[in-house]
This record gives C-alpha cells, structure tokens and sequence, in this order.
C-alpha cells in the first residue's frame, strides 16, 4: 500500500509537469513559479524546524555511549565513544556527519535454524555512504548552471567524477554509483520483511522522487540531448532574479527541474531533516561528564521545603488525636 501510493504520486507529478509544460504551455510556471516558491518554502521550513529544535530544552546530558567512560587517570577510556570533553564530542560529530560512524557500528539480528544470530550490517552503511556523497557531488556539479564561470574548484570535481573518460557525453562516476544505491536503499525496503514492516509512504515518497530526478538527468545527459546553452540561459536568469523562458528547452527539462522542486519544498517537512538536524542531536552533540560536573535543571522552580519538626508543631494535636505517634509531647 505504502510503495504504491507512493509511486503513483511521483508518477502523478511527472504527468502533471508533461501535462503543463507540453499540452497547456504553462513554462514560465514550471521553470520560474515553482522554482522560487519551493526555494522560499525550503528556506522558511528548514529554518523554523531549526529554530525550534534549537530552542527545545536540554537540563541533562544524554549522549548514547558504546565504550569506556572517563574515569581514573589509568583507566583508558573511549575518547571518541564516550567523549569526556567538547573537543572530544566535536570530533564524534566529525566522523557520525562525514562517515556515518554510528551506521558502520550497526548490527542485524536474525533467527536462523531457531537460533537468534547477531551480526555485522556493512551494506547499509555502503549504500547510504555511496548515496549522500553522490548526491553531493552531484549538487556540486550542478553549481555551474547557476555562475557565469565554472571555479576552478567545480571544473576539478567534474574532471576527477568523469576521469574514466568513457564515451561521449563522458560518463560520470556518481551518476552510477547513487543509481546503485538508489536500488539497493529501495529493494531493501521492499525485499526485507522487517524493513518492510515499518516503511511507511514518507520512506518510499523520497526514493521514488530522487529516482526520477536522477533517471531525468541521466535522460538528458545521456540519451534525449537538450540545448544546454538555453537551460544555462534560464538557471543564470534564475540565479540573478532576472527571469526569462528561452525557446527550445524539452518538457523532459521541466519535469526534471519540477521534480527538484517539489523535494526542496517537501524537504522541510520530511525526514530529510536529519541533514540538519543531526547537528542539534543531545545524543550526539554533548560531552558525556555527568560524573565530573554537576547539571542543574535551568528552570527549576525553588521549592519551600519543610522539616518534620515544622510539620509537627502544624499538625501535633490532630496526630495525637489520631494516635499518631509524636517526638514532642
């Protein structure tokens, strides 16, 4: 139920784009409309989301631990696992937002034979490392359309994606690469009863989008060729708030860059948000020093506390009445 929905959604938006931009000549709102609008929505979303998990409370620290915890000087302890210090939980962030740390540590259970078997889990891990560098060099390809002159850095990232030199449009390595862990991501969720048990239509709703943005481009680029001079046209013009709608652009254009659209707008209010917030995570982002230094709920209320002799001299004849026996007569 989850995977259709979702699929026919995505297939539902790509009809929309060919419908508008083929049949009705609606342009100018597929390329400068929904291009702005999902810009503004993204920025708005994301930072509201990030303001508010910044301004969620946090009196104690939790950070999730998997090693020694500091303790006596000859005692070694998991600087990185269990840091004891901020630089210790800054370079803990380093390797969770560059190589997915956490991921690599992560095991599978199955019952095998009646027996419950514990193991390690890799492919997760490569497949969502394949998938997020990809994309990012991808989005750093993509630079180029929207400047003038390609920097020197861009046109290095190019060259160095593309240095296998195969065929003409050369072919790049990451448009592979995130294809593989596109389907890996996907057929996981399908094929694996536990996996598929959980996924929802917001799981299968980000894939089947990312896949058609991916497929479009990789349409473009290698198969159905587009007049990129006036595509670079209508990003610059973008870019410098100077739109225009040049002749001569396919609907596969449109469909790809309204499919870009759509997830930059959606993107706020999915769980994409973990790309942001990952960094205000309490389970990640804080020194684990509870037994070093004391931490003090910051909107504890003082409370009048009373001692029992207090107590007594409020309630002594009634509890003598009551046979409650008292310390002072």
């Amino acid at each position: 139920m989850g995977i259709g929905l979702a699929f026919i959604i995505v297939l539902g938006l790509i009809l929309f784009a060919y419908i508008g931009t083929e049949l009705l000549g609606l342009k100018s709102l597929f390329a400068v409309v929904f291009p702005y609008a999902a810009l503004i929505v993204f920025l708005i979303g994301f930072i509201r989301r990030m303001v508010k998990w910044g301004k969620s409370p946090v009196p104690f620290r939790i950070p999730t631990t998997a090693g020694q915890q500091f303790s006596l000087p000859w005692i070694k302890y998991s600087k990185i696992d269990n840091p004891a210090t901020g630089w210790g939980a800054a370079l803990r962030m380093f390797f969770e937002i560059a190589f997915f740390r956490s991921l690599f540590r992560n095991t599978k259970a199955e019952i095998m034979n009646g027996k419950l078997y514990v193991g390690s889990n890799k492919w997760l891990w490569i497949g969502a490392l394949a998938f997020h560098y990809s994309f990012l060099i991808i989005l750093v390809r993509h630079l180029r359309f929207f400047m003038a002159q390609t920097p020197w850095c861009i046109s290095v990232v190019d060259s160095v994606d593309s240095f296998w030199q195969i065929g003409l449009p050369m072919v790049y390595m990451t448009d592979i690469i995130i294809g593989a862990a596109l389907l890996y991501l996907l057929g996981r969720r399908i094929f694996n009863p536990q996996v598929k048990y959980i996924s929802l239509p917001s799981d299968y709703f980000p894939l089947f989008l990312i896949i058609g943005i991916i497929a479009t481009g990789v349409m473009m680029r290698y198969f159905a060729r587009v007049d990129i001079t006036a595509i670079k046209e209508l990003t610059l013009g973008l870019a410098y708030l100077k739109p225009s709608v040049p002749e001569g652009i396919g609907s596969l254009f449109y469909i790809h860059l309204f499919l870009v659209s759509v997830l930059f707008a959606y993107f706020p209010f999915s769980k994409l948000m973990h790309m942001g917030g990952v960094f205000l995570s309490p389970t990640r982002n804080l020194a684990n020093n509870n037994r070093m230094e004391r931490h003090v709920n910051p909107w504890d209320y003082p409370v009048k506390h009373r001692h029992y002799e207090e107590y007594e001299d409020e309630f002594r004849e009634k509890m003598k009445k009551a046979g409650i026996p008292v310390e002072k007569e």
